[in-house]
């Protein structure tokens, strides 16, 4: 799937959007086998991937969103902030990034920050960081 090809994906989010099918295509999950990607572009205008990486230990489990994350910050620094984020998911249906991903979001990005989470087949959702958790934990 090439999510600029879907009129339903905003256009200001395809490119992101295509990033995240690509990032879930190399995801590691032979034992869910349910393969994510995400896609991030911080605020210096650089744009980040990762993919859920699977372990036999489920609890060493990484997902795509916290993957991106690391990956940004590994080159951006402690300042790294997002600007947007999209993730894609190989199902059937389309899922929000789960509780523990939200939270460290929320730790690189305001409220307002667009987030499109989408599947192959199914109508993609645009919502902000503010509305995926609306109270986050802050220091």
């Amino acid at each position: 799937m090439n999510a600029s090809h879907d009129e339903s994906v905003p256009a200001d989010m395809a490119p992101l959007a295509d990033a995240a099918v690509a990032a879930a295509r190399r995801a590691y999950a032979p034992y869910s086998k349910f393969h994510v990607g995400c896609a991030l572009r911080t605020m210096e205008g650089n744009v980040f991937v990762g993919c859920n990486v699977e372990n036999a230990s489920y609890g060493l489990t990484i997902c795509a969103e916290r993957n991106a994350i690391a990956a940004a910050v590994a080159e951006e620094g402690a300042g790294m902030r997002i600007a947007a984020l999209a993730v894609w998911v190989d199902a059937s249906e389309t899922f929000p990034p789960c509780g523990a991903c939200r939270q460290v979001i929320a730790e690189f990005a305001g409220p307002d920050v667009p987030v499109l989470y989408h599947a192959a087949g199914r109508a993609p959702v645009r919502t902000s960081v503010g509305e995926l958790l609306p109270q986050a934990f802050r220091l």
